[in-house]
């Protein structure tokens, strides 16, 4: 189970775990939205778009995650769980411990192993499962060929055997029971990131393709909720998570939302460098759009849940820093993700040493400062 690469950020990841000793080499994701997409983000105010600050409490003797008044930086490597040697580098260059390890896996590869989430633990980590129903091979074997960007969309997201209905009606049923009970078995806490970046049309489990139609989202999302809430698996935090809105015309995120009884963190992936956002475009200006379309109709806590920068006009250390300067003012966002990858366009801190020293200086702030434990309580809620 793991993932890799990066694509842009349009795609999201897909990538395939077996053994702990396996290398990756397929695609994990991500990169901003195509260039043809370019439409005019507005920018929406920086303040005045988060709820009130998270609930204070949590069972008697347990601590909440993130603690109050504290955000989680979390990351994601080619490599994940099977070799940490891309987030020791990460850590050394933020000389920062990330509390939450984002990795992925598919359906069609990969069956449940305990060792990648035990890994992560290990580490002092919260794991994050990207859980994606496609077959990341076909996107593999796309990108071997050296298809356009438009074919690879077009292949990738035609997979019949992985259309929402069919999740829905319960014919991945039995392998989804298989991960319930894994993850239920593990005894710690894990959060799942399942099927993301829906609003777009890269993916077979976006509604715009494959066949899917409106509403199937919401329907498959709560089956395979419900059927781990059925199995016991009450130990996973769910995480919604579309991509930042880059164009006027991308679908309304209240569709496809399934409610906040199905969802404990919304989230949002987005980067500066490529795409819609490939001119220079702030921090609020790339999520804000998003953010306030979410709180018209949920309050969860937010997780920022891919981000990254490249380099290309000079000005990744001035976005870091800016949008670390900006991150205290989102009182609902309890945790940001980067992606530490080098792939099609370098979105790793480790790519410079100003683009190190600005995250370094900006994630020493004691608001960043502290350790995961898996007797933390992950936050669900905001409130007064």
């Amino acid at each position: 189970m793991v993932s890799v690469g990066v694509l842009l950020l349009a795609y999201a990841f897909a990538v395939a775990p077996v053994t702990t000793s396996r290398l990756r080499d397929e695609p994990a994701s991500h990169r901003p939205a195509p260039a043809e997409q370019q439409d005019s983000v507005v920018t929406a105010e920086a303040n005045g778009l988060a709820p009130a600050d998270p609930i204070l409490s949590a069972p008697p003797g347990q601590q909440l995650f993130p603690p109050v008044g504290k955000a989680f930086i979390g990351a994601f490597t080619q490599q994940g769980p099977y070799d940490f040697t891309a987030l020791d580098t990460f850590t050394a260059a933020a000389k920062h411990q990330p509390q939450v390890m984002l990795f992925s896996a598919g359906w069609a590869a990969d069956q449940f192993d305990r060792t990648p989430f035990d890994r992560i633990k290990d580490r002092g980590m919260l794991p994050m499962l990207g859980w994606e129903p496609w077959d990341y091979r076909l996107d593999v074997a796309a990108r071997k060929k050296r298809l356009s960007a438009r074919e690879i969309d077009k292949l990738r997201s035609n997979q019949p055997a992985y259309r929402l209905s069919r999740i829905a009606r319960g014919d991945f049923d039995s392998y989804l029971r298989s991960w319930a009970e894994g993850i239920k078995s593990l005894g710690y806490p894990v959060a799942i990131r399942f099927a993301h970046e829906m609003n777009g049309f890269w993916y077979p489990w976006c509604e715009s393709v494959n066949g899917n139609r409106k509403g199937d989202y919401v329907k498959a999302w709560r089956h395979v909720h419900d059927l781990f809430q059925a199995a016991g698996a009450t130990n996973v935090s769910w995480v919604w998570s579309p991509n930042a809105r880059w164009s006027r015309s991308t679908p309304k995120l209240s569709a496809l939302y399934p409610g906040d009884d199905y969802v404990d963190w919304v989230g949002a992936t987005g980067y500066y460098g490529t795409g819609a956002f490939s001119r220079y475009r702030s921090f609020d200006s790339i999520f804000n759009p998003t953010i306030k379309e979410i709180r018209t109709f949920s309050s969860k806590p937010m997780v920022i849940t891919e981000t990254g920068a490249s380099d290309g006009h000079k000005r990744k250390a001035e976005w870091i820093k800016e949008a670390f300067r900006v991150l205290p003012g989102h009182k609902d966002i309890i945790g940001l993700i980067w992606f530490e990858v080098n792939k099609e366009l370098d979105w790793r801190i480790v790519s410079s040493s100003a683009a190190a020293k600005a995250f370094a200086q900006s994630v020493a702030g004691p608001r960043y400062q502290f350790t995961w434990s898996p007797e933390m309580v992950p936050r669900t809620a905001l409130g007064g």
